[in-house]
């Protein structure tokens, strides 16, 4: 994403108008799904997850990722999506007990975006 385009994109969100949202706990992480207005009341939606961590002095922080989507790119989204879910049912050793306390999800990661 080139600067001009990020700069664009947080102008774009702080103008954006919230029309619907929902909250998705699933584990150590919540993910946020918030569709917005812009001026021209067109819709996008943007994706937060969101994950809290304790510093050394005991305070509480959150590490916040945001992706923005526009209509124009839900099917390719969606489609992708599927695809990778799919994958990771068709592939991924299944977990019978989780051990990190999460909610019994069958699939889960450790991955962080900092990673890919």
């Amino acid at each position: 994403m080139y600067s001009e385009d990020f700069d664009d994109a947080n102008a774009q969100e702080r103008s954006g108008e919230d029309v619907y949202s929902k909250q998705v706990r699933a584990g150590k992480r919540t993910y946020f799904f918030d569709v917005k207005a812009t001026r021209g009341n067109d819709y996008y939606l943007t994706i937060t997850e969101s994950k809290r961590k304790v510093e050394k002095d005991g305070r509480f922080t959150y590490d916040k990722h945001k992706i923005f989507l526009y209509k124009e790119d839900f099917e390719k989204f969606i489609s992708s999506l599927q695809e990778m879910v799919d994958y990771i049912k068709a592939n991924c050793p299944v977990q019978e007990s989780p051990e990190d306390g999460t909610d019994g999800n069958k699939y889960s990661s450790d991955i962080s975006f900092e990673e890919l």
